[in-house]
């Protein structure tokens, strides 16, 4: 099982910005140096809290200054862009990084984002779906082009001469394209269900129960195994919040601090949802409904993986056990409302319990 760390980021509004960059550069800098595999990093227009409005921007400040670390994007929101521009800066981000990047995509999560671009009613799904078939197409041909779609047009006709290379677009370094990757966080999810039918990368959110999670993979493998892929649960990212600390007693002490880095992001998100009237998708148990969401610390307590190192193993090992197997797991990133702790706790994540989890997965195949 693979190791990697998501930061969408979350941080209080009375963060400094430039602190708050810089703490996300450290965060990545470091996963980096522990060997993570990914890191994601979410893409929002018009909020203090979580304002990174291009990962592929940020990642750019980081990729002389990394060595292995794949970056990903958490997603790149396609109904707030013409399709050229996103194929364009994509190709050109999948260059600089040398191909250490994974489009991931999706139609955006942030309701004000969606004010900001007039696309609070409209289809976003839809829109996703044409914005990446011309993505695709600018890729995978030269032009002339015109493609005619219900939301964009991209048309390079009387303009494309060869012999001075206009009308020409960037290419991407990996061929045929980067790998490409859909979030999802409610049941049954309807975009993995749509990354499963185009074999796309399936990535689960951390703030759904895990009776949710399960569904992920249910919806994903049947609908790649109706369009004729083989699924492979390798492929699965599952992102948890993890805390991992000496024993169990400092883990849960932090993690249940009143106003600390778990407990703040657990309330923004509760209190996104509450206003929004969408708690009814991320209940811990599909029993429960909407109005039985009374708090944001029945999210925090229920989605979070916290202990000792021994005990963290064991809860994901547990998790394998429910939801079955999967490749990645995403460690998300919180504020460093204590740096000292949040960094401790990555490096034991690294040095500590994926040694121990896959040691038991290997044992088990074995």
């Amino acid at each position: 099982m693979k190791l990697s760390l998501f930061a969408m980021p979350l941080h209080p509004v009375s963060k400094p910005y430039d602190v708050m960059l810089q703490e996300n550069i450290d965060a990545f800098m470091l996963a980096d140096e522990l060997g993570f595999y990914e890191a994601w990093c979410g893409e929002h227009y018009s909020t203090s809290t979580e304002p990174i409005p291009s990962p592929m921007m940020f990642y750019s400040s980081l990729i002389h200054r990394t060595k292995q670390i794949r970056f990903c994007t958490g997603v790149t929101c396609l109904p707030h862009y013409h399709p050229a521009m996103v194929a364009n800066h994509a190709a050109l981000f999948d260059h600089l990084s040398g191909g250490r990047f994974v489009f991931g995509i999706g139609p955006g999560g942030l309701q004000s984002d969606f004010e900001l671009f007039d696309t609070f009613d409209k289809d976003r799904g839809d829109m996703v779906r044409e914005s990446i078939g011309m993505i695709l197409d600018i890729w995978a041909t030269d032009p002339p082009y015109n493609l005619q779609g219900k939301y964009w047009t991209t048309k390079i006709e009387d303009w494309a001469m060869d012999d001075v290379g206009l009308g020409k677009m960037v290419k991407p370094l990996q061929q045929p394209h980067p790998p490409i990757a859909v979030t999802g966080s409610s049941p049954y999810s309807g975009t993995l269900k749509g990354a499963g039918k185009n074999g796309w990368i399936p990535v689960t959110a951390n703030f759904i129960g895990t009776w949710a999670v399960k569904t992920h993979w249910e919806v994903y493998e049947k609908a790649a195994r109706e369009a004729g892929h083989t699924p492979d649960p390798q492929d699965w990212r599952v992102a948890r919040s993890i805390f991992v600390a000496d024993t169990d007693e400092e883990a849960e002490a932090f993690v249940k601090q009143d106003g600390g880095s778990f407990d703040h992001y657990f309330w923004y998100l509760y209190t996104l949802w509450d206003r929004g009237g969408l708690k009814g998708a991320y209940v811990p148990d599909p029993k429960m409904k909407a109005e039985d969401l009374t708090s944001h610390t029945m999210l925090r307590d229920n989605y979070v993986i916290w202990g000792s190192p021994e005990t963290v193993a064991e809860k994901i090992l547990a998790l394998r056990e429910e939801i079955g197997d999967f490749g990645h797991l995403v460690m998300y990133s919180h504020d460093w409302s204590e740096p000292e702790k949040l960094k401790k706790s990555m490096r034991l994540m690294a040095e500590k319990v994926m040694p121990m989890v896959n040691r038991e997965i290997g044992e088990a195949v074995a």
